[in-house]
């Protein structure tokens, strides 16, 4: 457990007889959790169980100094992932977590292995999980409170603090850098990282001299640096006679040997001291003066694990300046495995677990008791709960109300557009205006705004930063498509080409509303291709339930000429897989209007009832429709799909596309229409929703519902059981290829499968099979016994006539 306070300590700062029996119960009760869990779970995977047990030992000091001392109600705090247990010990000391769900640790309906937002009931603020995101979205969330206030919202609460309780492996995740570059552009302030430097990961002992590397650059993106090395009572014997030997000699340390004396114990550290002092006699005496006990004490006193140390660090940090806390920790601290470079996959025997009960005086059958085993009065301590300031306010998760959408949202009307144009002129439309909507609209791209076509919109709503820049090239009068000034009003964020920050800061975005009380409708452009490259970002944002609209461009192999590494195959997969995210994929532009429309009220309903928005686009122009939009119409779109050509009742073909190939799927219907008279043509605007529904309908049929129907199942109702279907997306042929398994018709399903090559888009549609000629071979081929009379081509598509050569 905690080596003894200094008495001097104690009286000059009240809370640290509280502080530390706080820490000692939660150190108890997550060690119990982990214990309770693997004993009524014993398949769960004994690696992540006690990694949890481990790293929360190792935070239990850090952990307790901020939440009930250092914290205030509108700070936001991300914690590492294996902390998770002493951070719902803690919620739980604080009535802000159940028994129910205590017991349940890693069960279904128990409190998460991870602290998350969305599964959790305690007081999450930031999700974590997959490692370094956390860290990062707390430099995002930062920045996003410092827009918010530059706008004049959010005024009438108090400005809080980003900390991230980071493990020190983390530091290895590259994220954690792209974000550090970040934010040092955009003025980062108000933002604590603090490492737990315990110096082991899952599979090794962290390398010596990293850290100071570390220090170095923070110091050089502008971060203030505390180094919590040395607990209150090595600081006292520092002072002593020797006491210098000794500091040298822990500085000089290797982090193997220290790790091991500190699991062997006093004994072994004397012996060791010894040796290695042996020509230091004040030093000699120092280690004589104590006891084993009260050597392993003082080695393992380290400032992380110090509560007056830690008070005073972060009682010092008062200032707004960005500022990351070294805290030298062992890993397994107060347990039997401490220190032990196999701690990450032990886990405390039974027998160790009843050791530990009695160490803490815990009697049987009183584990859950939250003060059980105290050495103060229960009433005290929960009076000191209740008055400590990030307890002390009441919920710390708000709401913002909904901004109204016009319902006749703006739509270009031009012969011929593509979607990503599209996009962009409606966004510039919408820039025109001034709406509440269009106030609270933030957009960002990495590097990518003006090939995105963000460059209108900024054009009209300017950049923001929080010092004025104004642009140059307009300054001296030279002429530029693109009049960019920065200022605190501002309404676009410009980004690094980092996707993944791009994804952390839409993230950091999306939570405006319940971290900070102010809705904001954030929206995001880049790459399609390079969605994978932020993809463990984006999950993280949706895991999150953060709320943004995505347009990504171009989609599939319509970049033809950039060649395969900018052409995307996988993503409109990644869109329906990927839960929180509601995938279109529009053709034309009033499709697209018409979805825009919906995404922002969708970005803001409650719960499962919305989510984010990825819109797939296109820089490919096509013909642009001329008709209205009629309710139905409308329905459709949002729905998923509706019928470009309705089928007639006698229909034996099908086709369905998507997006940028409607073209070639409009020319191959007209080329089949003669054989084919009853022939449709299936747009689908949202593969990801009809999916989804017709799951819906399906599970809600097998619980009972036999009248649930879905939109696709409407749609394809009357089709006879002849009837085949061709479908076509510009990526995999997946994508579409479950529509026949609605009603059982035979499919066959077009697209992308191997990574493109340079030249135009109609060159790489005939190679891939996915233009007109290639979906009548298609089709031809489904029902040979019945070949198509293809007009335009003069021959044939039947019986063993292959298409292509």
């Amino acid at each position: 457990m905690s080596p003894a306070i200094s008495p001097e300590a104690t009286h000059a700062d009240p809370r640290l007889p509280f502080l530390g029996e706080l820490e000692r119960r939660a150190l108890w009760l997550s060690t119990w959790m982990i214990h309770n869990a693997n004993h009524i779970r014993p398949n769960h995977d004994g690696m992540k169980v006690g990694g949890h047990q481990a790293s929360s030992a190792s935070m239990a000091t850090i952990l307790t100094a901020l939440y009930f001392a250092a914290l205030r109600p509108e700070d936001r705090v991300a914690v590492k992932p294996h902390a998770g247990p002493v951070f719902h010990a803690l919620q739980y000391l604080a009535g802000r977590q159940t028994r129910e769900k205590m017991e349940n640790f890693r069960g279904f309906g128990g409190v998460q292995s991870y602290p998350s937002r969305t599964k959790d009931t305690d007081d999450v603020d930031f999700s974590t999980g997959s490692v370094g995101l956390g860290v990062a979205q707390t430099l995002f969330g930062s920045l996003v409170q410092d827009y918010v206030r530059a706008h004049g919202w959010g005024l009438d609460k108090p400005e809080g603090r980003m900390v991230a309780l980071v493990g020190d492996a983390e530091m290895d995740e590259g994220n954690i850098f792209e974000a550090l570059m970040e934010g040092w552009k955009h003025g980062l302030r108000r933002t604590w990282w603090i490492i737990d430097y315990n110096r082991q990961s899952l599979d090794a002992v962290i390398r010596e001299g990293l850290y100071s590397r570390f220090e170095e650059i923070f110091r050089s993106f502008g971060w203030d640096v505390v180094v919590l090395k040395y607990g209150c009572l090595m600081d006292a014997a520092f002072a002593e006679p020797g006491g210098e030997s000794l500091r040298r000699w822990i500085d000089t340390a290797p982090n193997q040997l220290y790790a091991a004396l500190t699991f062997q114990g006093g004994a072994a550290w004397r012996k060791r001291l010894n040796q290695d002092l042996a020509n230091e006699p004040d030093a000699l005496a120092l280690v004589a003066r104590r006891d084993d006990d009260e050597l392993a004490a003082l080695m393992g006193n380290l400032g992380g694990h110090d509560m007056v140390n830690l008070l005073k660090a972060f009682e010092a940090a008062d200032n707004d300046r960005p500022t990351v806390f070294i805290a030298y920790t062992v890993k397994g601290y107060g347990l039997p495995l401490a220190g032990h470079k196999d701690n990450h996959s032990g886990l405390l025997t039974p027998a160790q677990t009843e050791l530990f009960r009695e160490k803490v005086g815990v009697r049987a059958g009183h584990e859950w008791e939250p003060f059980e085993g105290a050495q103060m009065p229960e009433a005290d301590l929960r009076r000191f709960i209740e008055h400590s300031p990030f307890f002390s306010a009441g919920p710390r998760r708000y709401s913002a109300p909904k901004l109204p959408v016009p319902a006749d949202f703006p739509c270009p009307r031009q012969p011929s557009l593509s979607t990503q144009a599209g996009f962009g002129l409606i966004l510039n439309e919408l820039g025109k205006q001034e709406t509440p909507l269009a106030e609270r609209i933030v957009t960002t791209s990495p590097d990518v705004t003006v090939s995105t076509n963000l460059g209108g919109w900024v054009n009209r709503r300017g950049l923001f930063a929080k010092q004025e820049m104004r642009d140059l090239f307009k300054s001296e009068r030279i002429p530029s498509t693109f009049n960019w000034d920065f200022s605190t009003k501002g309404q676009h964020m410009e980004l690094g080409i980092a996707e993944m920050n791009l994804f952390l800061l839409l993230s950091a975005l999306g939570l405006s509303d319940r971290l900070f009380g102010e809705r904001l409708i954030p929206i995001g452009t880049l790459y399609d291709p390079f969605i994978c490259r932020g993809l463990d970002a984006l999950n993280y944002a949706c895991y999150q339930d953060a709320r943004f609209i995505i347009g990504s461009t171009p989609s599939g192999v319509t970049l033809a000429p950039e060649g395969g590494a900018h052409q995307s195959i996988n993503t409109p997969l990644i869109g329906m897989a990927q839960d929180g995210l509601l995938t279109f994929e529009p053709a034309f532009v009033d499709e697209l209007s018409v979805i825009m429309g919906h995404a922002f009220d969708y970005v803001q309903r409650d719960g499962k009832e919305g989510g984010s928005v990825y819109l797939r686009l296109s820089t490919r122009s096509l013909a642009q429709p001329q008709r209205e939009m009629s309710p139905a119409l409308k329905h459709g779109i949002i729905e998923g799909a509706y019928w470009l050509r309705e089928p007639g009742p006698n229909a034996d073909l099908i086709v369905a596309v998507t997006g940028a190939p409607t073209p070639e799927a409009i020319e191959a219907v007209g080329l089949m229409a003669e054989d084919r008279r009853d022939i449709g043509l299936l747009a689908v605007t949202s593969y990801d929703r009809l999916n989804a529904g017709w799951s819906a309908a399906q599970r809600a049929r097998e619980s009972g519902d036999r009248e649930a129907r879905s939109h696709i199942e409407d749609l394809l109702d009357g089709l006879p059981p002849h009837c085949r279907l061709v479908t076509v997306v510009d990526g995999h042929p997946a994508t579409l290829g479950w529509l026949g398994a609605v009603h059982g018709h035979r499919t066959r399903a077009l697209g992308i499968e191997r990574f493109g090559q340079t030249g135009t888009v109609a060159d790489l549609y005939r190679h891939y099979g996915i233009d007109a000629e290639g979906i009548v071979a298609a089709a031809g081929a489904l029902s040979p016994e019945k070949p198509i009379r293809s007009r335009g081509y003069g021959h044939r598509i039947g019986r063993g006539t292959p298409f292509h050569a």
